[in-house]
């Protein structure tokens, strides 16, 4: 199969959807690797390197797209992209289509085969592709807040960790999977006073069990939701419903019980957000202001470290993707169910029930669309 990575275009998005080692294993496996010139470059991998491992570099993403039987990406297609898109393609991506109604339709009419690493899922429930970069905006998420809440970035002017004799800040975690873990658990590092709460007990009870109290968990409900944003400093929401939007669990009435220059920080905003005052921000103009609450709405926040966020996800897409190439998308998804929850479009059907009910729309089982294929 030949697999093209090209460069990425969206704003300010530096990673690359493989490395050089990635595609060494996949030339060794008999596969044909293109990789579009300065694909690289932004997380500072010399295209020599590729080279080296058996890469082959063409000048245009044009070509990468035109030449390739399946697509790696890290980010969804850009409208400027969907030129590129052709039938029967394969699209090995971050999609998040819940939170693109045009996205959906381009996939459908141009029938690309279209699987998100974001719903890859294994018996167990775990999002192994997911994982790396929930794990990474988790531990960027307390970094970005201690910056704005400086008053140089519209903050409440108060140190994250406090000093001695003077209170450090609150910070409130929706969701207690990876992202609000790791949020909880850096937060804490960096000495502020904690709060995190979920629906899901046993999450919570391991939390307690790690951080021995360090970190206040509480079970979520909506009169603990008022009361503690409107007592945070710092609000960082991190819920996920796998495929489907994200569910507005921060409304307008508790941003404006929150005090001037308190800061939201939205990781789920990929997912359309989970704070009704919540839209899509950039790394070049990553904040807005509502009701006197800093907001921080970053899409693709791991693309602010692309070098690590380029490895951490080669390490867990590479191994499916050895299993498309070599087998087919039909037969991988035949022979494993966890690529199967990957797959979100397939000949200009959607096949992932979230996705569908997002915009509309109706599901068709994969299975009949697999078969029909033959």
């Amino acid at each position: 199969m030949i697999v093209g990575v090209p460069k990425e275009v969206k704003d300010n998005e530096y990673r690359v959807a493989l490395t050089p080692e990635g595609a060494h294993e996949l030339t060794a496996a008999g596969h044909q690797v293109l990789i579009q010139d300065g694909a690289g470059s932004g997380s500072n991998i010399p295209q020599q390197r590729f080279e080296r491992a058996g890469a082959e570099i063409v000048g245009s993403a044009g070509e990468v797209w035109s030449s390739s039987d399946m697509i790696m990406k890290v980010k969804e297609p850009v409208p400027q992209e969907y030129e590129h898109l052709r039938e029967g393609q394969i699209l090995f991506t971050y999609l998040h289509l819940a939170a693109s109604r045009e996205l959906t339709q381009a996939l459908m009419d141009r029938k690309v085969s279209a699987v998100a690493y974001e719903t890859v899922q294994i018996p167990d429930g775990r999002l192994p592709l997911l994982a790396p970069m929930s794990e990474i905006a988790g531990r960027m998420a307390p970094h970005v807040a201690a910056r704005l809440l400086e008053k140089e970035y519209g903050g409440r002017g108060i140190l994250m960790g406090g000093v001695s004799g003077v209170r450090p800040a609150k910070v409130f975690v929706l969701g207690a999977g990876m992202a609000g873990s790791n949020a909880a658990w850096i937060a804490a590092g960096m000495e502020a006073e904690v709060i995190v709460v979920d629906t899901n007990l046993d999450r919570l009870r391991f939390i307690d069990q790690i951080h021995k109290g360090r970190i206040i968990t509480l079970a979520s409900d909506r009169l603990t939701l008022q009361q503690r944003v409107r007592e945070a400093d710092v609000v960082i929401g991190s819920v996920l419903v796998p495929g489907a939007k994200a569910p507005k669990l921060v409304t307008e009435e508790m941003i404006r019980s929150m005090r001037t220059g308190a800061v939201a920080i939205d990781i789920a905003i990929d997912q359309g957000g989970c704070m009704e005052t919540s839209h899509m921000t950039t790394h070049s103009d990553p904040t807005y202001v509502v009701d006197g609450v800093v907001h921080y709405c970053v899409g693709n926040m791991p693309g602010a470290v692309p070098n690590t966020s380029t490895y951490a996800l080669t390490n867990v897409t590479l191994p499916y993707a050895l299993d498309i190439a070599g087998k087919g998308l039909e037969e991988a998804v035949r022979a494993d169910p966890t690529i199967a929850h990957g797959v979100n479009v397939i000949a200009g059907e959607v096949t992932n029930h979230g996705v569908a009910e997002a915009h509309g729309l109706s599901s068709t089982p994969l299975s009949s669309v697999v078969d029909g294929l033959g």
